[in-house]
């Protein structure tokens, strides 16, 4: 990476071409700043690409944006007619006029009479567009167009040294000169083939109708002194003007956010790891017609303008009454969002305008209205207008752009129903961050939706399908039902609730006259059990009693003897006495 290079005190780099800026929304990007200062600047192109248009808005937003006073001199439209074709576009020339910041020349040329003259010179221009110049103190100058001033001219040696008389004399008097020409017939960009050689910066409009379909395009041809874009530009003529959109993206070098966003569906939060979509991200939904694709983008948006967010709905399929009117249905009212200018909508045919054509408006309705969250719903529809790689391309230059404006987008697209195929028509899965499928499943002789998270950049998320359900209250995502022969949807999966909780009520009935019987059993046991206690009790206390009564035996036979031996011996000696 080179480094930033110093600026002066007038904010230009030294040795750099000083430029003057057109004002025109774009261009100034385009060129790097500008067209170059105090020198001519030749636009070109076929009648009706905008050429008189863009050169008029130069001088209009020199005088009124940057204080600089602009002459056009005019050798095909009166002044008049010129007020008149812009007023429509907020160009008001006559107070501009009135306040000397803008002088309108018409200059008549009879071509007849140049030929019969036979002699040719611009001094008598010089003199006139002198004074203009003089009286106003202007910095900016329009020749429209050139080829009138030579039209009827054969002698090319006088008209190559006039062009380059008239060049010249433009740069010596240090104004910044805009020259239209008309496109020429052969390899030349010009009729005469000598301007876009003298002119310090070509710029070259182009309109061309492609399958019905008009587009303007600009492209820079040279540029002497200055880097500039080389790619052919899109523009668009609208109420505000021109408008030009560099959409050429190079470089992979935008910022990204880790906050999160809320898909509105609070079961689809949770399978992106219970937070959302990253704000600035891009999201895409697909799936086949009827899925709920739509409802999907509208729960986003109704979640969004809840919480406060601005948020811009560009349709290409339906009408925003339909929209507003079908989400009421399933519990969103959309249309307070619209009153409260929180919610705009932005509807129309993908055939009213080129691809380019819409990318420009898109931009500039984006740029006008600041929201932080967009929906495009569906661009698969754009495919009518151009070709997939023409609709990828369209759509990477409008993720750049939003990437860097840290805008969330949810697009959503129409797949073919090609069983297992699961890319989109329009092949962009692979630049968003977020993809989501939404799937017919069909069983039982009914068609349910089964939703996906097939990848979401930069966060946990579930690889596990949802069944996908609508109802009055909305959306909500359901475990899908895993049965004895697979995933179970709909009606099946209630039949299969329904068998089990059957099979539930059987088991626990058939486990109470299983505990009834252990409980008769056990009773039995004990009973038993208390006989056989009884009986070893009476035995016991039979030998018990043997046992006592043998000991009493003894005890008293014990007693029996001792008394004996105590008998005896009293005896004896009572003999003894007697004796004696």
């Amino acid at each position: 990476m080179t480094k930033d290079k110093k600026k002066d005190k007038k904010g230009l780099i030294p040795n750099q071409l000083p430029k003057t800026k057109t004002g025109i929304t774009g261009l100034d990007q385009i060129t790097g700043g500008g067209i170059p200062a105090g020198r001519p600047t030749l636009v070109c192109g076929q009648a009706g690409c905008g050429k008189t248009l863009l050169s008029l808005e130069f001088i209009v937003r020199g005088a009124l944006e940057f204080n600089e006073p602009g002459v056009f001199m005019a050798f095909e439209e009166k002044s008049e007619e010129l007020a008149l074709n812009v007023a429509s576009l907020g160009f008001d020339l006559h107070q501009l006029q009135k306040d000397k910041k803008l002088k309108l020349d018409y200059v008549h040329i009879d071509r007849s009479e140049i030929e019969e003259t036979g002699e040719y010179d611009l001094d008598g221009l010089f003199i006139r567009l002198d004074y203009a110049i003089n009286s106003i103190g202007a910095k900016r100058v329009v020749l429209d167009t050139i080829e009138n001033l030579f039209g009827g001219l054969s002698n090319q040696g006088i008209l190559r040294a006039e062009l380059r008389r008239l060049f010249q004399w433009l740069k010596d008097k240090g104004v910044t000169t805009i020259i239209t020409g008309e496109q020429g017939d052969g390899p030349t960009l010009t009729r005469q083939g000598l301007e876009e050689y003298v002119s310090d910066c070509v710029i070259l409009l182009d309109h061309r109708v492609i399958n019905q379909i008009s587009t303007r395009r600009l492209r820079i041809i040279k540029y002497r002194g200055s880097i500039h874009g080389t790619n052919e530009y899109p523009f668009l003529i609208d109420e505000d003007g021109i408008s030009v959109l560099p959409i050429t993206s190079l470089l992979l070098e935008k910022d990204v956010s880790t906050d999160r966003i809320s898909s509105g569906i609070p079961a689809l939060n949770k399978m992106l790891g219970g937070k959302g979509f990253f704000h600035g991200s891009s999201v895409l939904v697909s799936g086949t017609a009827g899925t709920g694709k739509t409802s999907i983008a509208a729960c986003f948006i109704n979640d969004a303008c809840d919480h406060k967010k601005r948020c811009l709905y560009f349709a290409f399929e339906e009408p925003p009454k339909q929209i507003i009117r079908n989400m009421r249905s399933i519990g969103m009212n959309l249309q307070k969002h619209v009153d409260s200018g929180l919610l705009e909508f932005h509807a129309a045919r993908p055939t009213l305008h080129g691809l380019e054509q819409h990318l420009v408006a898109m931009h500039k309705t984006i740029k006008k209205f600041k929201p932080e969250i967009i929906v495009l719903d569906p661009i698969t529809n754009l495919i009518t207008v151009g070709s997939v790689s023409e609709v990828k391309s369209m759509l990477i230059r409008l993720v750049d752009f939003l990437q860097e404006e840290q805008i969330t987008v949810m697009f959503t697209a129409l797949s073919l129903n090609t069983g297992i195929n699961e890319q989109t028509d329009e092949g962009i899965s692979s630049l968003v961050d977020a993809w989501l499928l939404v799937r017919d499943i069909e069983s039982n002789g009914e068609r349910n939706r089964g939703l996906y998270v097939m990848k979401s950049r930069g966060m946990k998320h579930s690889n596990q399908v949802r069944e996908f359900i609508i109802n009055d209250n909305g959306i909500d995502l359901v475990d899908v039902y895993l049965g004895p022969d697979g995933i179970l949807t709909g009606s099946a999966r209630e039949a299969q609730k329904l068998h089990e909780q059957t099979g539930q009520v059987l088991r626990n009935n058939a486990l109470g006259l299983k505990d009834r019987e252990v409980n008769r059993k056990r009773k039995v046991l004990e009973a038993k059990i208390a006989s056989l206690q009884t009986e070893f009790e009476s035995v016991e206390d039979e030998l018990n009693k043997v046992y006592i009564e043998e000991e009493l035996v003894k005890k008293v036979t014990e007693d029996n003897r001792k008394e004996l031996l105590r008998l005896r011996s009293e005896g004896r000696a009572g003999g003894d006495n007697t004796k004696k």
